[in-house]
């Protein structure tokens, strides 16, 4: 079990950028939480499998909205992070 934090920086705030960070979430067995933040930025944590983890970080950085834009990703693991048993949008 993998635990990463996610800082997302682009245009990742009102685009619809957290309801399809969920969806991928949901499609790969991700769970956790993601954020707005009022910097402009969005965070989130995320707990899955290895794997699921490294293809949810490659789907953010490519911004799972298609409205969005990822400009700067920023993973760090954090085995501290609460385990969820669903990813949710806040």
């Amino acid at each position: 079990m993998r635990k990463v934090r996610i800082q997302v920086e682009g245009r990742v705030q009102g685009v619809g950028f957290r309801f399809s960070t969920k969806m991928v979430a949901d499609e790969l067995g991700v769970t956790g939480v993601v954020r707005n933040e009022m910097d402009g930025s969005v965070s989130m944590e995320a707990c899955g499998e290895d794997s699921a983890i490294e293809q949810f970080i490659q789907r953010v950085k490519e911004s799972p909205s298609p409205a969005g834009s990822v400009s700067n990703v920023q993973v760090e693991d954090d085995p501290s992070i609460k385990e969820r048993k669903k990813f949710i949008a806040n």
